[in-house]
């Protein structure tokens, strides 16, 4: 009787430590929490429910994360909008020839384009910018290149392969190659895309072609219009921007020959993207549109030194709005050559030599500025080739430019600060 009254007391004794025990572990831990959320102030604290304790406490005794794996995740958490699983996907992106950029203005995207460079060190502008002491600063104005660099995004034609390899093309007039390292030039410049879509891309063979393809991704420099076979090629380059996706295409017409110089891509061989047949294009163009919310197609077309525009500008111009363009910007002319509208989409057929040789010329900046519903406005900023130096044009010069644009392009109103609608 006396030993079962002494095991009951002895059980009593142990459940009692073990509340006592228990209770004070509860009272630690609650402690524990109040000074946790008042350090560190949090103010989605957790509520002292059982499944809050379990989550605190298992953030509490978690593995630290790495520093760099947690900028990576809360860069991936600040992501948002209609892309923000596009852009927290690199590698979809890197297949997908997608970029990333950062506009100067929440309101706005602005998109520049200018026309033909060379960067040919046997030819009159490298010439000279060689010789002069601060390269391409004394060779585009200063105003000018502040215009350049102003832009969201800055596109021009890079007429020439970067490359030390290749042959020149038999019995072609005029043949470029630029040395490789003055791919550098381009990021001087400010540009962010350089169309391949012409008649000088394969001056000197596939393997200068192949060369310059693997310099300007080296160079971090996106490019279109060519590629080593004719799904590369017809690619289109995408920049995601203010949640905004543009999507940008180009093309040749030039050498208007069965068997011309300037090879076209084909399923199994390096060339450019041809469009003298525009079917292809015209397939390019329609995908892109499903894929993006605006379109620019950049097309090396036209006759050259004439204002006139050409049988083949004015049947293709049509079918590439059709199509889903939102914006036409041509070149290869070597001069500049009307703006006209296709059904509401401006297309400014040539923007003419930009940065190329000695003559002088008037060329231009065209920025287009866009928003979420579309083209905002369209900007003319003229400019002048003199001399191997390209530079920003003011006062009466930039109204004698304006003047021209305005009487080769009936129905079109430019006004005195260059808008074109």
């Amino acid at each position: 009787m006396k030993k079962t009254r002494r095991r009951k007391i002895h059980f009593l004794n142990i459940l009692l430590t073990f509340w006592l025990t228990f209770a004070g572990v509860v009272i630690v831990g609650v402690a524990g929490i109040l000074i946790y959320n008042s350090v560190v102030g949090k103010a989605d604290a957790v509520a002292l429910s059982p499944s809050g304790l379990s989550e605190v406490v298992s953030h509490m005794f978690s593995e630290k994360i790495p520093e760099e794996e947690a900028e990576a995740r809360e860069e991936a958490l600040n992501i948002s909008g209609r892309y923000g699983e596009i852009l927290s996907d690199k590698e979809y992106m890197a297949l997908n020839n997608i970029y990333a950029k950062e506009a100067a203005s929440a309101e706005e995207v602005t998109l520049s384009f200018g026309g033909d460079i060379l960067f040919d060190p046997s030819y009159s502008v490298m010439v000279k910018l060689l010789q002069r002491k601060n390269g391409i600063y004394d060779s585009i104005s200063a105003k000018l290149l502040e215009e350049m660099k102003s832009a969201d995004i800055l596109m021009l034609n890079n007429e020439f392969p970067y490359s030390d390899r290749g042959t020149p093309t038999p019995e072609k007039q005029f043949t470029f190659r630029a040395r490789p390292e003055s791919v550098s030039l381009l990021d001087d410049m400010g540009v962010d895309i350089v169309s391949l879509a012409n008649n000088h891309a394969y001056d000197y063979g596939e393997a200068a072609l192949l060369d310059s393809l693997d310099i300007l991704k080296e160079a971090g420099m996106p490019y279109v219009g060519a590629g080593r076979n004719l799904e590369e090629a017809a690619k289109p380059v995408y920049f995601i921007i203010n949640d905004i996706k543009i999507a940008y295409l180009s093309a040749t017409q030039i050498e208007r020959l069965d068997n011309p110089d300037t090879k076209g891509a084909t399923d199994n061989s390096a060339g450019v993207f041809r469009c003298w047949n525009p079917e292809g294009l015209l397939e390019a163009v329609k995908a892109a549109k499903e894929n993006s919310d605006f379109v620019v197609v950049y097309i090396h077309w036209g006759t050259e030194n004439t204002e006139q525009l050409d049988w083949a500008q004015l049947d293709q111009a049509p079918k590439i709005v059709e199509a889903g363009a939102d914006l036409i910007i041509g070149d290869h002319p070597h001069c500049l050559q009307p703006i006209q509208y296709v059904d509401g989409v401006p297309v400014v057929y040539s923007l003419g030599n930009f940065w190329f040789n000695s003559k002088q010329v008037d060329t231009c900046l065209v920025k287009a500025a866009i928003n979420e519903n579309g083209l905002k406005s369209l900007k003319f900023i003229p400019a002048l080739q003199k001399d191997c130096q390209t530079s920003l044009l003011e006062g009466a010069e930039k109204e004698r430019v304006l003047s021209y644009m305005r009487a080769i392009s009936p129905g079109v109103n430019i006004d005195e600060e260059g808008y074109i609608n």
